[in-house]
């Protein structure tokens, strides 16, 4: 097992009325930034559990906060903030929500332009240069609530970038998974292969001596795929919807990460797709991961055995029989969970994408990908060619 460190400070509070406890969570006498999405918190009676439970704090609102948020639309907030002296942020929203208010707080502060933030990957570890901020969670898919990174697009360039660092844990994360019954049906779908991913990102790489951490990995793997077909058609089964909302929490929470190689090559590669053609980011992983498998065999095959022996329970002849078929049933429950695996299916004009990825990557300077930093700009030109 590799040396870490495990560093998480959010105050995570779960259960059903969980909100009304914002009254005593958020800083007495703070100035409090609102921020949510499209307004889907206004249909689910959120926002007015949230007011109520807010009454006799100050509070500025700000909207509009987009799925994939802009540094465009954020860069609005930080001047609000700055111009009316916030000093807490509350985020009421999913995952892009929440991320964006972790960039909001960085870029408050922060002297020079606040893309470099993201292009250049700055990570805060000093809570004096940061808002202090917490969540209302009211869509489980991306562990923003219980982790330190975020991910925002740059609009103006087509950029999908990540910023992240100890200082930009919540204070405070509530969730209640009752919230989750009023969401689209794609969105749950979204939120399930989402987490899913985001285990496979951190456990499908090579052999190691971290028992516990595959077996966490492996759990929530299994939760997921328990619960995620029945939780998209129910859910207001409380079993199921709890279930869904705590595996997408511990998937991408830091926990299983802990001790272990990673991966991170589906999800740098599926956030230019989002980038270019606005797909819905768990509908890039569904359309990346699996050809990546595939492309990336024969450094992954141990582990993709491992992968469909203990959580689809394949038995086979070898080990590189049961590791193809492993691929075969992920690419079988990503189309269960609604998935189209095809740039072709999600997008038009297509043919230069493998090009233009390519490019980017090499603009960036990034030469390997992946847990041994042997997925190659050649073959990230593969796995997205095979993704067409």
């Amino acid at each position: 097992m590799n040396n870490f460190e495990i560093y998480n400070p959010v105050n995570y509070v779960f259960g059903k009325g969980q909100t009304e406890k914002l009254t005593t969570l958020v800083p007495k006498e703070a100035k409090v930034l609102l921020a949510y999405g499209g307004g889907s918190i206004f249909k689910n009676g959120v926002y007015n559990q949230v007011k109520a439970a807010l009454s006799g704090f100050e509070i500025i609102e700000f909207g509009g906060i987009e799925p994939n948020p802009r540094f465009e639309t954020l860069m609005k907030a930080v001047q609000i903030i700055r111009e009316h002296k916030v000093d807490f942020i509350l985020a009421v929203g999913g995952g892009s929500v929440i991320d964006g208010v972790k960039f909001i707080s960085a870029a408050v502060k922060f002297e020079g332009d606040a893309a470099d933030i993201l292009r250049k990957r700055i990570l805060f570890t000093d809570l004096s240069k940061v808002i202090p901020f917490g969540t209302v969670l009211t869509l489980p898919a991306t562990g923003s609530e219980m982790n330190s990174g975020a991910v925002v697009t740059i609009e103006a360039t087509h950029e999908k970038l990540t910023l992240g660092g100890s200082a930009l844990f919540p204070k405070f994360s509530i969730v209640d998974p009752t919230v989750i019954t009023s969401l689209p049906k794609r969105q749950l779908q979204n939120g399930v292969v989402d987490a899913f991913t985001h285990v496979m990102e951190q456990y499908l790489t090579y052999k190691h001596d971290a028992i516990l951490q595959d077996l966490f990995s492996e759990s929530i793997l299994k939760t997921l795929i328990e619960v995620g077909p029945s939780v998209v058609e129910n859910p207001s089964d409380y079993k199921l919807a709890s279930n869904f909302v705590w595996s997408a929490t511990m998937a991408l929470n830091g926990l299983i990460q802990k001790g272990v190689p990673s991966d991170w090559a589906t999800h740098m590669i599926g956030h230019e797709l989002t980038a270019l053609y606005e797909i819905d980011h768990a509908r890039t992983l569904a359309i990346i991961g699996p050809n990546l498998y595939k492309v990336m065999f024969d450094t992954k095959k141990e582990k993709l055995a491992q992968y469909g022996e203990r959580v689809w329970n394949i038995k086979g002849n070898s080990a590189e029989q049961i590791a193809h078929q492993a691929i075969e049933k992920t690419i079988e429950f990503f189309h269960i969970m609604g998935m189209k695996t095809k740039i072709s299916e999600n997008a038009e004009n297509i043919e230069k994408t493998a090009d233009f990825i390519v490019n980017r990557f090499e603009e960036r300077g990034w030469k390997g990908l992946g847990e041994k930093q042997n997925i190659t700009l050649e073959k990230v030109r593969e796995i997205v060619e095979m993704s067409y």
